[in-house]
């Protein structure tokens, strides 16, 4: 397991797994990448940009992932368009729905790595909880993606997919700004998506184009567990709200919680959101804090927690997790008593300080999960048909 120090635990990003067939796929390409690529499969000029529009508008707008339905492209182009291209979507391992109304999804890449996304609906919102990473680089010890290892960054494509599936899946398309049950994304998944910062911002913003999957960059929330470097120009080339998985508020604690903090501590951290672009008291910076029995929970904690707000300006609201606990999990959840306590004190120093309602632990909902699970099934399903070879031979 890589831990933070002296070199950013960046991975090298792997180059796009070919598809066996030999065609690209086109989700996830901007406008001038689409265009680019038909020229290259050997239209002209002009046809390679009037196809990249039509192309933008069906797959983006419309949702259509077959190239026979693209109604304005003419029958006999269509074909040759599918023989080079593909309109993909990841594949669906395992998908399950909560008795409150959560659904999350294992998902399986072309190079056959696994990993998740959660839609949770609300009765004002629909909330989409988006992976960056297959794993994640960073062992913060509360989470069970944490004791992943780091595989490799989704594509752009990947990212977008995620989106796209769930779509398909409520029956929104075309794209249109009312009247959704998807009004919102969290990019909360498996990984850290500053250490994805090219694929995420070019994934963000074909999520944001207006003509294309059409969020608004105030509905899209991107969190991080404190990759100061990126941070501001994460609020400039992607502009959308940022969430801080601060956790603790004492070195200490915060060093054996979540590790980058040992790279980037806590003074630092807060110094970059109150310099991050576009924060103030309608775009609020979210802290999350998961509650952990006699570790984080305190009302001292509590106290200090509003004092940093107040010495770094913030314009922030707080987050109470109650911790989601997995098999093998290092702590436990703080009691509902002491949760409120919590809460009444950052609440009473005029800071919105939420409990976030427990959802989906009927489904493995916490992330990295599902993923667990299913290889633990794998690995079982595997010791089953072993064992069938060998009493077949006697």
């Amino acid at each position: 397991m890589q831990m933070p120090g002296h070199i950013d635990p960046v991975p090298v990003p792997r180059a796009a797994v070919p598809r066996a067939d030999g065609r690209l796929d086109l989700v996830g390409l901007s406008r001038p990448q689409i265009r680019e690529a038909l020229l290259a499969a050997g239209l002209d000029e002009r046809q390679a940009k009037l196809r990249a529009k039509q192309l933008w508008h069906w797959i983006y707008n419309r949702g259509v992932t077959d190239f026979a339905l693209m109604t304005d492209i003419a029958k006999a182009q269509q074909p040759w368009l599918a023989e080079r291209f593909v309109i993909g979507r990841p594949e669906v391992v395992e998908a399950q729905v909560s008795t409150d109304g959560t659904r999350k999804w294992l998902l399986r890449s072309d190079d056959g790595q696994d990993y998740e996304m959660v839609f949770i609906p609300d009765a004002d919102r629909g909330t989409l909880c988006v992976s960056s990473q297959v794993g994640c680089t960073l062992n913060c010890r509360f989470c069970h993606t944490g004791t992943m290892r780091l595989v490799r960054n989704l594509t752009a494509g990947e990212i977008v997919g995620q989106v796209m599936l769930a779509r398909d899946g409520l029956g929104e398309w075309p794209s249109q700004p009312e009247g959704r049950l998807l009004t919102n994304i969290v990019m909360m998944g498996m990984g850290e998506p500053l250490y994805n910062f090219d694929n995420v911002r070019d994934a963000l913003k074909i999520v944001m184009d207006g003509d294309g999957l059409a969020l608004s960059k105030r509905r899209i929330t991107l969190s991080t567990s404190g990759v100061v470097p990126k941070m501001a120009q994460a609020g400039e080339e992607i502009g959308v709200n940022l969430a801080v998985s601060l956790h603790a508020v004492t070195k200490d604690v915060r060093d054996e919680i979540v590790p980058l903090n040992r790279k980037y501590g806590i003074e630092e951290l807060l110094q970059a959101c109150a310099d991050y672009p576009g924060a103030n008291n309608a775009r609020r910076i979210t802290f999350e804090y998961v509650m952990l029995k006699g570790k984080n929970d305190s009302d001292d904690d509590a106290r200090e927690l509003v004092r940093l707000i107040r010495k770094y300006k913030l314009p922030a609201k707080v987050n109470l997790i109650p911790f989601n606990p997995w098999p093998g999990a290092p702590y436990e959840c703080s009691d509902p008593e002491r949760i409120r306590s919590f809460s009444n004190i950052i609440f009473e120093a005029g800071i919105s300080a939420p409990v976030r309602t427990p959802r989906g632990r009927d489904i493995d909902a916490a992330c990295g999960q599902l993923k667990t699970a299913a290889e633990k099934k794998s690995r079982a399903e595997l010791d089953r048909q072993a064992e069938e070879k060998l009493a077949a031979l006697g």
